[in-house]
């Protein structure tokens, strides 16, 4: 049993306890159910939830959601154009999202899959100082897809 003023006021009976609450003009909470014996506290309810969805709130600011964020190319691309790409996935990289590197493929370019895989190669291997290949290049229909995530210092 904790009082209201953060001491220690020992083990004691749920009566006690209550009575204890009552006479403080409090409410008593649980705060550790699981331990032995359980913790209780007289404190204002009002203000106890308050507070704990305060810091709640404050963890959830503070944490990153990693977001995947998609390059899309076709197998036709240049050597400049693939550059650009490869400068917005290191951005979205050191920012510290996961990219999706997708190649497009249409019409005939569907024969030449094989030939083109050497583009998603070449683009995790332009990227290799701050990034590893998470998923390796795989099909799926009319795209070949390679997932990029940064390296762990």
């Amino acid at each position: 049993m904790i009082g209201e003023d953060g001491n220690m006021l020992g083990v004691m009976s749920t009566q006690a306890a209550r009575a204890a609450a009552e006479e403080a003009g409090l409410d008593l909470v649980m705060v550790s159910p699981n331990a032995v014996p359980p913790v209780c506290r007289i404190i204002d309810y009002g203000k106890f939830k308050y507070e704990r969805t305060r810091k709640e709130k404050e963890a959830k600011k503070k944490q990153h959601t990693v977001e995947i964020k998609e390059i899309r190319m076709s197998p036709n691309i240049d050597t400049n154009d693939l550059q650009t790409k490869i400068n917005a996935a290191r951005k979205f990289l050191t920012r510290g999202d996961r990219v999706k590197v997708t190649l497009r493929f249409r019409g005939r370019e569907m024969a030449h899959m094989n030939e083109s895989a050497h583009i998603l190669t070449d683009f995790a291997a332009a990227l290799e100082d701050i990034a590893m290949v998470d998923k390796m290049p795989k099909v799926e229909g009319r795209t070949m897809s390679l997932f990029l995530a940064q390296k762990k210092n």
